[in-house]
């Protein structure tokens, strides 16, 4: 699964590695969480445009804002769940990032965060699916979900999700809703070679939402860093208890 990650990469060095024609203005996020705003990739009338939504997909149909915020979506399942399919059919999108965070279980220890990151640290497109829900009172809100699929033999020790990482190769194949066929597009929905990422332990302060600085990225000796480990718990309900998959 994927219940943080991070962009520390800088608007402009994004704009050229994703090819969108906006010129954004935007911090580095060290700790992104569940429904706080995030940078999308997605086609408009044949171009690539970045727009910020929020993070947990609300479906166009809905009624009213769902209780569960629905993160990530199950590429195995993803062109059948009704919260899903017609956002993976009509609107999918790429989500930039430059690691993201998982927690490996220790005997009789509180989980070790992990930072997940390419071997060259060069930011990374996760497959994402986009919506555009209408309130009841008129007010318009756009929001997104990252789509997962089993974790490669890499990560498999800390969890058995991950998210998809999509070639570049495939971005614009991915991005193609009316010329990649839902058939197509989850041909694409696969882990990520083991070869391209490392996991680096980091220091427990991430399990907090409110910790957001550079710090939290750097390597650490696991037994030493026990700091915010009575965290551990707030730290699974913003991850993954917030999923609906």
């Amino acid at each position: 699964m994927c219940g943080r990650y991070k962009i520390e990469t800088t608007p402009e060095m994004l704009r050229t590695f994703f090819n969108f024609e906006e010129h954004p203005n935007f911090p580095p996020r060290f700790n992104i969480a569940p429904t706080q705003p995030v940078p999308i990739v997605r086609v408009i009338a044949g171009k690539r445009h970045f727009q910020l939504v929020r993070w947990g997909l609300v479906p166009s149909w809905m009624k009213e804002m769902p209780k569960s915020v629905l993160i990530n979506a199950r590429a195995e399942t993803i062109n059948e769940k009704p919260s899903f399919k017609g956002g993976f059919r009509h609107r999918r999108c790429l989500i930039p990032a430059d690691g993201f965070y998982e927690w490996q279980a220790r005997a009789g220890q509180p989980k070790q965060p992990h930072l997940i990151r390419t071997t060259d640290g060069a930011p990374f497109a996760m497959a994402g699916i986009w919506d555009d829900w209408l309130s009841a009172d008129g007010s318009e809100l756009e929001t997104c979900a990252i789509v997962t699929t089993a974790a490669n033999g890499r990560l498999k020790p800390m969890h058995h999700r991950m998210p998809v990482i999509l070639d570049p190769k495939d971005w614009d194949a991915w991005l193609d809703t009316d010329g990649t066929s839902a058939k197509d597009a989850t041909e694409l929905l696969k882990p990520a070679p083991d070869a391209l990422m490392e996991a680096l332990p980091v220091s427990t302060r991430v399990n907090k939402i409110s910790e957001d600085d550079a710090g939290l990225t750097k390597i650490v000796d696991p037994d030493a860093d026990l700091e915010g480990a009575d965290e551990e718990q707030s730290a699974k309900k913003d991850g993954d208890q917030l999923s609906l998959i």
